[in-house]
């Protein structure tokens, strides 16, 4: 059998990688190594127990830090790794420290690696993020796109067509396969809500690292929860900056740690809209059919303005955005399949496997 390694190291891989992890069981030997960026048990440990993700066979502890300091970290305990065990493909996720240091380190290595979620591009080259997709889509072998814009990207980058292949979006087989259990009416409970509300995400550095931004931020925040209730779980990133800026100061502003995937996501089923600064909340409230604020002045992910529910704002069109938004009737949810971008069906996880099988036998 073939070895195939793949690297999750937060978050917003977990969903990404559970589908492709499924759908090559029994058909390479494959090793699931946690690379421990996120290790706030919040923030991964409740994704293996909710999504049926394998146990890590590896987790490298690499924990916090600079970008330099984490990187390096995983680069170190990846290399280790990658000598051992000499797999005959790498797959990595999305654009995490995690991602650039495992293709870096395979490509020194002469590893072929797979890029799941390749060829998106914000342009915007002051977000960590984007200089982690452009290099790893550099070294990458294998090209997995989720959206047809990313495919003319990597094609102007200068990438071969035969790298290029268009699987669609696992991380949203992930969320079809788990519609059921995304409960509005729990999540109404759980946060005391009888009505209308609004959800709230926010961790990127333009939101969340500057004072006069963050105070801003949090202005807005207040108006909205005028509007509605705003229940928002906060991110350990910039947790304190929004706290000392008087976040919970309004009555109607509901704080929360970081939820599970399933409670979070029923949060965001039931809510009227969603205020946010992430990517794959961005896609999740697409598919889900819930009006998606993405407080940035762009999106890597343009799919999800051309074919969902999402629109980008600044700081001062959050306001009017969100009453337009409030003065339409709400949308049918989830999304119908015809309302949701190209070959966000369910089924890119053994479309991705199909493509990696046949890459290996070649």
């Amino acid at each position: 059998m073939k070895t195939v390694v793949h690297i999750t190291g937060a978050r917003p891989n977990f969903p990404k990688a559970a589908p492709v992890l499924a759908a090559l069981d029994q058909k390479v030997d494959q090793m699931l190594v946690h690379t421990g960026q996120h290790y706030d048990d919040r923030l991964s440990r409740v994704f293996f127990d909710e999504l049926a993700l394998p146990e890590p066979d590896l987790n490298l502890n690499a924990g916090s830090g600079s970008h330099a300091t984490q990187t390096a970290a995983v680069m170190v305990g990846l290399e280790q790794v990658f000598t051992e065990r000499r797999p005959d493909l790498v797959v990595v996720y999305g654009d995490i420290n995690s991602t650039l240091a495992a293709a870096l380190v395979a490509a020194k290595l002469g590893i072929p690696v797979a890029h799941v979620e390749a060829g998106l591009r914000s342009f915007d080259m002051t977000m960590p993020e984007e200089v982690n997709r452009r290099v790893t889509d550099q070294l990458s072998d294998l090209l997995l796109v989720t959206s047809a814009d990313a495919v003319g990207h990597l094609a102007r980058e200068g990438v071969a067509a035969e790298r290029i292949h268009f699987v669609g979006n696992p991380m949203i087989d992930t969320l079809l396969t788990h519609l059921d259990r995304f409960d509005e009416a729990a999540a109404r409970k759980q946060h005391g809500l009888d009505g209308d509300y609004l959800v709230a995400t926010l961790h990127r550095p333009s939101n969340v690292d500057d004072p006069a931004a963050v105070r801003q931020l949090v202005s807005v925040l207040h108006e909205a929860a005028e509007r509605m209730p705003l229940v928002i779980p906060l991110h350990p990133r910039g947790r304190a900056g929004l706290e000392k800026a008087g976040l919970d100061a309004s009555s109607g502003v509901k704080l929360t740690d970081p939820l599970p995937y399933t409670a979070f996501l029923g949060l965001v089923r039931g809510a009227r809209a969603v205020l946010t600064d992430s990517g794959g909340v961005q896609e999740e409230a697409s598919v889900l059919g819930v009006p998606c604020l993405t407080m940035r002045p762009n999106t890597e992910r343009p799919v999800t303005i051309t074919h969902g529910t999402n629109r980008l704002v600044t700081p001062h069109g959050v306001l009017p955005a969100l009453d337009a938004v409030l003065a339409e009737p709400p949308a049918t949810r989830p999304a119908p399949l015809e309302k949701r971008p190209p070959l966000w069906d369910g089924a890119a996880g053994p479309r991705i496997a199909e493509v990696i099988l046949s890459w290996l036998a070649r």
